[in-house]
């Protein structure tokens, strides 16, 4: 891997013609194929599904640091960095596909985004299953994998039905365990609004505030829905974003460390540097220096 930046994944290199929008495959035969690429940190342009069956070991994803085991589903949205480190046998199901996969069958365009583990937030995006869910979707991951083969004028949208099923059943477990069950439908449009401008304008608005204004809600009244529902305050969720940016940034060893600051839109390196110790207990050189591969 070059020292310079993460790599970036294309779907279409992985795929046969024709099938570029969609892989499926068992994750032991593609671990064969791509391990070379799977042990080294890299990014995808396309969203990435590992349903675990057998094996162990560790998974990192932006940074942060999961154990793997039989019953866990991974979900990846395009442009997160993550890595394999894997002990001994390991197997499962593996579902690559584009965003234009699901645009074009459902017309909707932010429909994925209606999933929890599709937001693009970490520890949303590792599910340990419970038995009963586990037990459910691992014959649907079979008859996915094998309409996928067949390649008829159904297949896809067979596929693409089942997937669905898959999401739905993981979410509706997801929802149970959540301590805020009952979240109206306006609270949540607000929280995936808000979510989603924070991707687009984190780099120039650092303000909850400035989201509300957006919003057309007061600060106070976004501050008390994220910390009832996400856990935490509307300025904490902007930062975090900050923060995660830093991170991809600083792996980029092109970049000074001045340099990542002003992108972010650091009035000065020192103000960075205190800011991302704040967060991390670690110098942006610390970090450098301990993500160097």
């Amino acid at each position: 891997m070059t020292k310079k930046n993460f790599p970036t994944i294309d779907i279409h290199k992985l795929c046969d013609i024709g099938q570029q929008e969609v892989l499926i495959s068992r994750f032991s035969d593609y671990f064969d194929q791509h391990y070379k690429n799977l042990a080294h940190p890299h990014r995808h342009n396309f969203y990435h599904l590992v349903y675990f069956t057998e094996g162990k070991g560790s998974h990192t994803i932006d940074f942060t640091r999961f154990e793997m085991k039989p019953g866990q589903i991974y979900f990846m949205n395009p442009s997160q960095v993550h890595s394999w480190d894997f002990e001994g046998v390991v197997d499962g199901f593996l579902v690559n596909f584009t965003g234009s996969f699901f645009h074009s069958f459902l017309l909707q365009a932010d429909y994925l985004e209606s999933f929890s583990f599709f937001k693009g937030i970490t520890p949303d995006n590792v599910l340990n299953l419970s038995e009963e869910t586990d037990r459910v979707i691992r014959p649907v991951f079979e008859e996915i994998l094998k309409e996928s083969q067949l390649r008829n004028v159904y297949s896809r949208d067979l596929v693409r039905v089942k997937l669905l099923e898959v999401f739905l059943l993981i979410e509706q477990e997801v929802a149970g365990n959540r301590r805020d069950k009952i979240i109206t439908h306006q609270n949540d449009t607000v929280l995936k609004n808000f979510q989603r401008l924070i991707e687009m304008h984190f780099l120039e608005l650092h303000l909850p505030s400035e989201y509300a204004d957006l919003l057309a809600i007061t600060p106070n009244h976004l501050n008390a829905l994220c910390k009832e529902h996400l856990g935490m305050k509307a300025g904490e969720l902007i930062r975090n974003r900050i923060l995660l940016e830093a991170k991809r940034l600083l792996v980029n060893l092109e970049l000074s460390v001045s340099q990542v600051g002003y992108a972010l839109n650091f009035s000065d390196s020192s103000y960075f540097t205190r800011f991302f110790k704040k967060k991390t207990g670690q110098t942006p050189e610390e970090f450098r220096k301990e993500h160097r591969y």
